[in-house]
């Protein structure tokens, strides 16, 4: 359970076209966050879309349904994924479209329509596996120079090697896991994920003097449309990074 003994439960099956999430127990002001960091937890695995289910939550508040809302648009930054919500409640629906959550949502009655309904933009996925050793900041440039070369975007290539070659180093440097490099390519859009096995987010920090710890992330900040850390259901977390082509205005830190 999360949020207490009158929370939420969710329970994740992963299948060929999305996660589903069961959602069940009672949403208010002590679950609300951890349903939120739960679901968006749950979407850093889910490479193909998330389904919510939440047909077994009891909602008293209506205002509570915004954190679908939330839920969808730090997804939609990243991992960039479809996000549906199913119920077959119509005081569900009532609440979802009073909170003009139903605008960034869509709202199906069952699972299997919204699994054959969601849109599953065109995307090219690439994985390197590294150990945890200096030497793998070399082999994830060489990785991101021949992806970005066989995906025909060197456009993006220089940025992409900043920032992996940044996320790799600091995953070797601050865990004692083997990081995970992901390559994403979407819609005109790179995105450059580093996983590790340690949940202690990655901080941005001020910085007093050029010899301090912590210009890495900065140079990631500056050079990427938006970037953040969000956690994994299975415990570590994701440290990623959206490039868009430039003249494409930057956004600050996208958060956990």
């Amino acid at each position: 359970m999360i949020g207490g003994a009158d929370g939420v439960r969710l329970v994740p099956e992963y299948r060929a076209g999305a996660i589903a999430v069961t959602a069940t127990g009672v949403l208010d002001l002590v679950s609300y966050p951890a349903l939120r960091d739960g679901l968006l937890k749950i979407a850093t695995e889910a490479p193909e879309g998330l389904i919510a289910d939440i047909d077994g939550v009891r909602v008293d508040d209506q205002t509570m349904m915004s954190v679908f809302s939330v839920v969808a648009m730090r997804i939609s930054d990243w991992p960039g994924v479809p996000f549906a919500l199913v119920t077959g409640r119509p005081e569900h629906r009532v609440a979802l479209a009073a909170r003009s959550v139903d605008r960034f949502v869509q709202v199906y009655e069952d699972f299997g329509t919204a699994e054959s309904s969601l849109a599953h933009p065109s995307r090219r996925r690439a994985v390197q596996a590294l150990t945890h050793s200096d030497a793998s900041s070399g082999l994830a440039r060489r990785f991101i120079k021949r992806v970005c070369d066989v995906w025909s975007v060197p456009e993006f290539t220089d940025d992409a090697l900043l920032i992996g070659t940044e996320l790799v180093e600091n995953a070797i440097r601050h865990t004692v896991s083997a990081p995970t490099l992901r390559l994403e390519l979407r819609r005109g859009i790179l995105t450059v994920a580093v996983a590790d096995d340690d949940p202690a987010p990655a901080v941005l920090l001020e910085r007093v003097s050029a010899l301090e710890p912590g210009l890495g992330l900065r140079m990631v900040a500056q050079t990427a449309r938006v970037w953040g850390c969000n956690r994994t259901w299975s415990g570590g977390k994701v440290v990623w990074a959206v490039l868009t082509r430039r003249g494409v205005r930057r956004r600050p830190f996208g958060g956990e």
